[in-house]
């Protein structure tokens, strides 16, 4: 084969060269020829360069790796190494955490009338944030805000400003349990200073450059446009309430500040009534709910409802009944106690003076307990009862047994009297107690033992299971379990004192009531109650478990002793005439007994009471009558014997009891030697 033949198309044909012009010289001889300037020639421009662009890629990858170096090492720092804390300080400014107040369970009588309730009422809050000059532009909003709400919330304004300068938190709660009225008057003028902050001018002022600046530098926005209101809230709340004032309000109690039980059954059933209180999260901006960013709800669960073994309408009379004798005796205070003797049930117990509950400010401090079950007192002769009870049912005396009363009876160094001086009486043992006299007790309880000390060891034992110096059960808040000295502990007259009702005996009101009761109800003492039931937040009624039953004496001494009672009230020689009630047969007994001084050393004025039963044939209720320091009179038969009377006979009404059918048996209470 021969070479291989370029392509045609591979040459590039030359141009044809014209012939130069025979004679003329070629261009660079006359170029040469021509004279050459004496300037410098121009030189040859250099040859651009371009770089190399490999280079440049590498420069350039470098740099962005070291960029995004640092980003990948801040995106480890927050997600990871800092996470925890960054999260935490994101919630804490972003996220409002709200506590829910659990609805307060209610307090009712026995037919289910509230005589504590909940109504709903408002928290005043704030966003302390928000109240910063950089929030609101302003310097002074905190002071400006409190001048604001303080009239309509009653809070000094000097405190609310102080919580709104409150630093590094979201929430502050700046009043409490507010009325809707407050809550819609704050809502009305934050609505308005708002608007009035939306304004063009306000707007258009807010816009300016090279306004007057504070001394932080931070521009100031001019009062008529700010808002200083912007950061304050309402938060859902309850506020407790007694529709019946200060009906039974030294049994129910009170609430203090912030809702809490601070008295009476509120504070005992405090963790019942107050329900577990629960929360809720969320994100907010500028105050405003941001639906999109989630949150969290931990629900309150409502309190119990405790319902009472009060009875309103008696309640009522019993408080109206006391309140005036107090009044019109000059006493220091006073207590009436209603007592179903089946049952053991408290019906009423009431105090003076009382207090409204709605308006703590208007009650003095002594006011605010119970003194029903406060106070330890000497019962005096009311105390004579369990005495005569002791004599009876150990068999040592009936009710007939003759006893021979003087003037005055020497024991212990020391002349025991009656409240009357008399001649020589000569009773029965039913007209000892119906003439109540502490000569003709004293003898019959000497009956108990071989001497004096075995006969207190004897009559000790019956106070005692009569429940004296024993809890009554209630744990109410205060309550006293009164005072019994042991047998072996006395001394002198306090040997013979205590046999009828002075000395080292005391007992309170309830525990008084209680050993009447027992009596009414064939010997048996039924624990006294206050509380009928409770309803859970899902509707469940759970009934209190019945009093607790002990026999103290046997029926056959309890229906003497009744009868001996019914001589008190009926015989013309008996010391309750007073207490007497038409058409009912009444078992009852009086008691004026020297008070202990305040200080515990002495006596000072006198304590009156009665205490009584009825009907006296089949009795269904006991209603008892205490007045500590009466000026107007102090003898129990004439204070508290009217007072008993108008009680009983409301009650027997109430509870719509029939009159008696039979008539009494009229015990005999003296003979003739």
């Amino acid at each position: 084969m021969g070479r291989p033949v370029k392509a045609a198309a591979a040459r590039t044909p030359r141009a044809p060269q014209q012939r130069r012009p025979e004679g003329r010289p070629p261009a660079r001889a006359q170029a040469a020829a021509r004279p050459r300037p004496k300037s410098r020639p121009p030189q040859r421009p250099k040859a651009l360069r371009l770089a190399d662009p490999r280079r440049r890629l590498r420069v350039i990858t470098v740099v962005m790796s070291l960029v995004f170096s640092v980003f990948a090492g801040r995106l480890v720092q927050l997600q990871v190494l800092d996470a925890d804390a960054l999260a935490a300080d994101a919630n804490t400014n972003r996220y409002l955490n709200i506590p829910i107040t659990a609805e307060r369970g209610s307090i009712t009588s026995a037919d289910g009338v509230a005589l504590a309730a909940t109504v709903d009422a408002y928290d005043i809050t704030a966003d302390p944030m928000m109240f910063t000059p950089d929030a609101t532009g302003i310097p002074d909003a905190p002071e400006q805000a409190a001048a604001l709400l303080s009239p309509i919330i009653g809070v000094p304004k000097e405190k609310i400003a102080a919580d709104l300068h409150t630093p590094k938190t979201r929430y502050k709660r700046l009043a409490a349990q507010q009325s809707p009225s407050a809550k819609n008057q704050i809502s009305d003028l934050k609505a308005g200073l708002e608007k009035q902050a939306g304004s063009r001018a306000c707007q258009a002022q807010k816009r300016l450059v090279g306004k007057p600046a504070d001394q932080g530098g931070r521009t100031r926005v001019d009062n008529e446009c700010a808002n200083p209101l912007a950061g304050v809230f309402n938060r859902e709340t309850q506020k407790r309430v007694y529709p019946s004032d200060g009906l039974a309000a030294n049994l129910v109690g009170f609430v203090n500040g912030e809702g809490e039980g601070a008295g009476g059954l509120e504070l005992q059933y405090q963790k019942m009534l107050a329900g577990k209180d629960g929360h809720s999260s969320y994100a907010q901006a500028g105050g405003r709910l941001v639906p999109t960013a989630g949150g969290s709800l931990d629900p309150a669960v409502p309190g119990s409802d405790v319902k009472l073994t009060i009875n309103r309408d008696i309640q009522w009379a019993a408080q109206r009944a006391i309140t005036d004798q107090v009044a019109n005796s000059g006493a220091e205070k006073g207590y009436v106690v209603v007592q179903d003797v089946k049952t053991g049930q408290v019906l009423a117990m009431a105090t003076a003076p009382g207090f409204n509950p709605n308006d703590l400010s208007t009650a003095k401090q002594s006011q605010l307990g119970n003194a029903a079950l406060g106070d330890a007192y000497e019962p005096g002769s009311t105390a004579k009862l369990m005495s005569m009870a002791a004599v009876l049912d150990s068999g040592k005396a009936t009710w007939d047994t003759k006893v021979t009363v003087p003037n005055r009876l020497v024991r212990a160094g020391q002349q025991f009297k009656d409240d009357i001086d008399h001649d020589t009486w000569y009773l029965t043992l039913a007209g000892v107690l119906a003439k109540s006299s502490n000569v003709g007790t004293i003898e019959a309880v000497e009956t108990l033992g071989a001497d004096q000390t075995e006969a207190n060891k004897v009559l000790d034992g019956y106070l005692r299971k009569f429940g004296v110096a024993q809890p009554t059960g209630l744990n109410f808040p205060g309550e006293t379990t009164g005072k019994l000295k042991k047998p072996e502990d006395l001394v002198a007259s306090e040997k013979y004192n205590i046999s009828f009702g002075q000395g080292p005996l005391q007992v309170n009101a309830l525990q008084a009531t209680s050993v009447y009761s027992t009596i009414a109800n064939g010997g048996v003492r039924v624990a006294p109650s206050i509380v009928q039931g409770t309803t859970s937040p899902d509707g469940k009624y759970t009934p209190a478990p019945p009093g607790e039953q002990t026999r103290v004496v046997s029926e056959q001494t309890a229906k003497t002793l009744t009868q001996m009672l019914e001589s008190v009230v009926d015989d013309e020689q008996g010391t309750g005439g007073k207490a007497a009630i038409p058409g009912y047969r009444v078992a009852g007994k009086t008691g004026t007994a020297n008070r202990g001084a305040a200080n515990g050393v002495g006596y000072d004025g006198y304590t009156a009471s009665f205490i009584g039963f009825a009907p006296a044939e089949a009795p269904r209720v006991t209603v008892s009558c205490t007045l500590q320091g009466p000026v107007n009179g102090h003898f129990g038969g004439q204070l508290c014997g009217p007072v008993f009377k108008q009680v009983m006979e409301f009650t027997l009404k109430t509870l719509q009891v029939p009159p008696s059918n039979s008539e009494a048996p009229n015990l005999p209470v003296d003979w003739k030697p």
